[in-house]
């Protein structure tokens, strides 16, 4: 070997050590000390070990047989999950094609090409050459490009494995809230049937008191005005639910043809679901391990566009057997090679490379505050929802009383009409308002139960950031297993 290929090798060797680039550092987020919705409320405190924190099936907290079996074939069928499952394969395979520049391209390029020796019209013959050859080509990464391009690609990669479990989540939470808004919609018409049938009552006595002469024909005309009506509200409450149980066969990729889900009902007010304190809370939501992948990501383009800066190196070698016969072509005489370094460096580009890197700077700036704003978001989300869970609850103690009040109130005005001491028309305002008062209570109990849906989809679920892949996994396995996550918060059952 030629000492300047030796020494060509070595300078290569030696300096593949010699990487540019930042260091990356995670950003730091702005977490509060506590969560300000649990200040002054007994219905929380902070809670340990860690398996009070939620994991795998979410959903199952609620109890809901039918919901469990909706919400497993929203994994399985669901077709944003299946698309961004497939980008994360995508990305999966760009770190196997990154990795893969650590490495030589070895090809190789046999051939038989005939040729005239003939000149100016003489007498000549043809020739026949006949080559077996290979050849190597190989980058040595001097300057850390191959890294770089290899943590992008594995940084993009986890970015897409938290944007699969994020989109998971979303559509899961969306199922869930769906679905108790259906079960809602089923109570509503339970009570609107039941209106229904104390109003043809009322419309019968109504009528029946009026051909005795004891009521008006308008009082008749108020009643079957008040049954028209509540029959109305029974058949828009039928299209509403019509169109949660099309949405919910979407989610878990049916037609909507094909899924019939039979009346159901909210049994119980949403169960305590348990808390991460503030700082775990950056590890438990695929969103913000996904923008901070994308901080990690831009930071490996910053070291990329400053690797531009200095020269590449190639190092080609080929080998071969050459032959004008071809009974000669394994023989040690056939025999040829060759071998060389190449440099190439850029030695004015006008400010391609500088505004290249100035962009890259730009760029990793920018994705630093998505995260951090990620994270205030991340955050108002979860006090939110604790507050609507807290406030809803005082509210729904209040309105049941606002019930139990209009029955009886509707009750002595029924025994007042019955007894000719008042008006149908008093009859009618404690009806509606007796109506409007249990629907309203219906309506609270489904507000409660997308709270708790939304505060365990702003909690991350049951994902925990230690479930994204590694660099070594994204070329081996797919997604490793989730890890426990200590020091929690859990409400207090009452």
């Amino acid at each position: 070997m030629p000492a300047r290929w030796t020494i060509a090798v070595l300078i290569s060797l030696l300096c593949s050590s010699c990487t540019v680039g930042p260091r990356y550092q995670r950003p730091v987020a702005q977490t509060p000390p506590a969560l300000k919705a649990m200040a002054g409320n007994d219905e929380w405190k902070m809670a340990t070990p860690s398996d009070g924190l939620i994991k795998g099936n979410w959903w199952e907290i609620f109890g809901d047989p039918q919901l469990n079996r909706l919400e497993e074939l929203v994994t399985v069928n669901n077709q944003n999950v299946k698309a961004a499952e497939a980008q994360f394969r995508q990305a999966r395979a760009l770190v196997l094609a990154s990795h893969a520049n650590y490495y030589p391209s070895i090809g190789s390029n046999p051939s038989i090409a005939q040729s005239d020796t003939g000149l100016n019209g003489g007498r000549g013959g043809t020739s026949q050459t006949f080559s077996l050859g290979a050849t190597a080509t190989w980058e040595p990464d001097l300057w850390g490009r191959v890294r770089l391009s290899v943590e992008n690609a594995v940084d993009n990669a986890q970015v897409s494995a938290a944007d699969l479990e994020n989109i998971r989540l979303s559509q899961q939470s969306l199922l869930a809230t769906d679905y108790f808004a259906l079960a809602a919609e089923d109570m509503q018409l339970a009570v609107l049937q039941d209106t229904i049938d104390a109003y043809q009552r009322n419309l019968q006595l109504t009528s029946d008191r009026f051909r005795f002469g004891l009521a008006g024909r308008s009082d008749v005309a108020l009643a079957e005005t008040e049954l028209a009506g509540a029959r109305a509200q029974a058949t828009e409450t039928r299209v509403t639910r019509a169109q949660l149980e099309h949405a919910i066969a979407v989610l878990t990729g049916q037609l909507p043809s094909s899924l019939d889900i039979g009346a159901s009902k909210i049994n119980a007010p949403p169960p305590p679901i348990p808390l991460a304190i503030p700082s775990q809370l950056l590890e438990r939501r695929p969103d913000i391990a996904a923008n901070e992948r994308l901080v990690a990501a831009a930071n490996a383009n910053v070291g990329i566009a400053q690797t531009a800066y200095y020269p590449t190196l190639t190092l080609s070698a080929s080998a071969g057997l050459i032959t004008n016969n071809l009974a000669n072509l394994l023989t040690y005489g056939s025999r040829s090679w060759s071998a060389g370094p190449g440099v190439s460096q850029t030695l004015f580009d006008f400010g391609r490379r500088g505004a290249a890197l100035a962009g890259a700077q730009a760029s990793y700036d920018a994705t630093i505050a998505a995260y951090q704003q990620t994270v205030l978001a991340a955050f108002q989300e979860v006090e939110d929802n604790l507050a609507n869970l807290r406030y809803l609850a005082e509210e729904a103690v209040q309105q049941q009383a606002a019930v139990t009040a209009a029955q009886e109130s509707l009750s002595l005005e029924l025994d007042r009409y019955k007894a000719g001491t008042d008006s149908y028309l008093n009859v009618i305002e404690t009806q509606t308002i007796a109506l409007s008062d249990q629907l309203t209570a219906i309506s609270i109990l489904q507000r409660r139960m997308s709270a708790a849906v939304d505060l365990v989809k702003a909690l991350g679920g049951g994902w925990d950031a230690s479930t994204l892949p590694s660099g070594d996994a994204l070329r081996t396995v797919s997604l490793a297993d989730p890890k426990n996550t200590e020091n929690v918060a859990r409400p207090v059952s009452k």
